[in-house]
């Protein structure tokens, strides 16, 4: 508000000239009126002013209530997958320890078959060598005996080769005795044909029992290779099972630390959200309350105005003022002008004159109105050999089947071992990447809904500012018209004092004519009130300067409040984009090493049923039994050896 208005007057004042026409009343009628309209245009402008800061509440409040629930939300989420994960993690340890065990005990069990594998292997070496000195010797001693002629000498070294021959002593005896008769019987018959049949027999049995020898060595060692083949297998299979669920333990107790970091960001952006919504709701609501109060203290303003101009047009008042007041212009003459101030405080002044004067309460409750401001193997020879040459064959075909067998149940079960997991593989990777690709499409969904959430946060602050620089010029301007309003004051303070101070003395000592009953002094009387009014004026002026400045100081403290919470939570907000964008590449990078893994695991399950499909023909039986095959050829076996046995003369 500007005072071109009292300075006018201060200076026709001390000029002396007369510059109005109208009446007092009629003056503060115009200014009442004035300040009426001032006053509603203000009151409009403010509930505009607030409508939009309510409407910024609103909606701001309502988006960071959303944003409250949805991280609470989040939270829960984020807590249980840490449990979860450690959980798994914590299970996998269980079951990694117990592969581990299982493989210990495998490789103990693995080095004592061999340890006892190696003993029998070296017992049978001995056993074999000592069948084989006597299958030798035997041949030997049947060639010497079948010579028509047989000296000394040669049956003595025939006995010698003989004594390491395991025979019957009634045997060892007959020998012994043909070999020492006298050597006159050689030219005359062959006497050694019972010997040499019973060397042919011990030369049958022997070889025989080094047959079985032989077939029990082979079963043996077949035995320990089938059980390193199945040792091997199994510690092979808990080896792979135990890295991978080594690996899987490592992938969890990383999905558990994603987890926590995560819960950890989003329970520090839901506290910021809380606390930046508290202290929003809490401003909104002073704010709100202040609107009220400031609107109805410019309601009860506009009133008192209106019953002051009632009053004031009312004949008591308007005509008194038509009947009095030009009569005391017209004394003053050329040397008092007064000019009316366009200002509502002198006409509160005026009021309360009047209502001294008139002794009305009415216009002394609307003078105290007035005056207050607000402001987140013989004869039969061939037959035999025929024989043990079949006996063998089936032997060598029964040990390669069995080691087919062993074959096609080792490349069986790593081929099964092998689908089972390139199968578990494959499904693991798929519910990876379903999980990836929902992670990746959920951060997705975080980063948009926080980068809106910054964009929000900048418009309001954005907001916030304009309506702070709007309210700031508007108390800025008021301090500044208080001051300049008191400057004003004060200065048609002194001018008033000293024209009356002046005009009390002007005329005391001088003779009056005797028209004049007294010496006129001025307007006495009415200065009083004016001088009064006046200093009530500029009273009210520091109290509004005052009040304004207090005013000014609290909003900007509010301001400054609002934009450091709003700026904190942008900061948080930006850097859990930052946090989530970098997450969201490193999955997008999985998701995408995981699919060619996937297209690499694939390849293999289809490489390992197809080589199944291959060994069905062969090592999946869909005739005859292993088993049964098995106790056919034995038969066979035995029904030959029978044959043999009957040959030999032993049945």
């Amino acid at each position: 508000m500007k005072f071109s208005t009292i300075a006018m007057m201060t200076a026709a004042l001390a000029s002396g000239v007369s510059a109005v026409e109208v009446t007092p009343t009629q003056k503060v009628v115009q200014l009442l009126e004035g300040m009426a309209a001032k006053g509603k245009e203000e009151k409009h402008a403010e509930q505009v002013q607030f409508a939009a800061y309510k409407q910024f509440c609103d909606d701001t409040t309502v988006e960071k209530k959303r944003s409250i629930k949805e991280a609470g939300e989040r939270m829960e989420k984020l807590d249980a997958d840490q449990k979860k994960a450690g959980a798994d993690a914590a299970q996998l340890a269980k079951e990694i320890a117990v592969h581990q065990d299982d493989i210990a005990t495998w490789n103990g069990d693995k080095a004592a078959s061999t340890k006892v594998r190696e003993l029998e292997k070296a017992d049978f070496d001995t056993l074999h060598q000592d069948y084989s000195e006597s299958v030798d010797a035997l041949e030997r001693a049947i060639q010497v005996l079948k010579k028509v002629a047989v000296d000394k000498p040669q049956a003595e070294m025939l006995l010698a080769q003989l004594s390491v021959v395991q025979m019957k002593e009634e045997q060892r005896a007959a020998l012994k005795a043909f070999l020492q008769a006298p050597g006159e019987a050689y030219g005359y018959e062959f006497q050694s044909q019972g010997v040499v049949e019973m060397l042919e027999g011990l030369l049958d049995k022997f070889v025989d029992e080094r047959t079985d020898l032989e077939k029990k060595e082979m079963n043996s060692k077949h035995a320990f290779d089938m059980l390193m083949q199945d040792l091997t297998a199994q510690i092979e299979n808990a080896t792979k099972s135990s890295e991978d669920k080594s690996a899987l333990k490592a992938k969890r107790l990383q999905d558990k630390a994603d987890a926590v970091s995560d819960f950890q960001d989003t329970s520090a952006t839901k506290s910021e959200d809380e606390k930046y919504l508290s202290d929003l709701m809490a401003t909104c609501e002073q704010k709100a309350s202040d609107f009220e109060s400031r609107q109805q203290l410019r309601a009860d303003e506009l009133t008192a105005i209106a019953k002051a101009v009632e009053i004031l047009s009312s004949g008591a008042v308007a005509g008194n003022a038509e009947k009095h007041l030009p009569q005391m212009l017209l004394q003053l003459k050329s040397k008092l002008a007064l000019a009316n101030s366009d200002n509502q405080w002198k006409a509160v002044e005026y009021l309360k004159m009047r209502a001294s004067q008139l002794n009305s309460r009415l216009l002394s409750q609307l003078v105290q109105q007035s005056a207050t401001a607000s402001v987140a193997a013989d004869p039969f020879k061939k037959v035999k050999q025929m024989i043990k040459d079949l006996i063998v064959r089936l032997m060598e075909e029964a040990n390669e089947e069995a080691e087919h067998k062993g074959w096609c149940d080792t490349e069986l079960a790593t081929n099964e071992s092998t689908r089972k997991e390139k199968t578990a593989a494959v499904e693991m990777l798929h519910a990876e990447i379903d999980q990836l690709e929902s992670s990746i499409a959920k951060l997705g969904e975080e980063i948009t809904d926080l980068t809106a959430a910054v964009a929000e946060l900048t418009k309001a602050m954005a907001e916030a500012t304009d309506l702070r620089t709007t309210e700031k010029a508007k108390n800025e301007e008021t301090i500044s018209d208080s001051k300049e309003a008191q400057t004003a004051v004060a200065q048609a303070l002194t001018v008033l004092k000293e024209f009356y101070a002046k005009a009390a003395e002007a005329t005391s000592f001088v003779q009056q004519p005797e028209i004049f009953d007294s010496p006129y002094t001025g307007m006495q009387a009415e200065n009083g009130g004016v001088v009064g009014m006046l200093e009530v004026i500029e009273s009210d002026f520091a109290r509004l300067e005052a009040d304004t400045t207090a005013a000014e100081a609290a909003a900007q403290k509010e301001y400054d409040e609002f934009m450091t919470d709003s700026k904190v939570d942008k900061s948080s907000k930006e850097t859990s984009i930052e946090h989530k964008t970098a997450k969201k590449q490193d999955e997008t990078q999985s998701l995408e090493q995981k699919k060619a893994d996937l297209e690499g695991t694939q390849k293999e399950l289809d490489a390992a049923l197809a080589y199944f499909d291959k060994l069905k023909p062969s090592c999946i039986s869909t005739g005859t039994s292993y088993e049964d095959r098995v106790a056919r050829r034995e038969e066979e076996i035995q029904s030959l050896q029978e044959a043999l046995r009957i040959l030999n003369g032993e049945a």
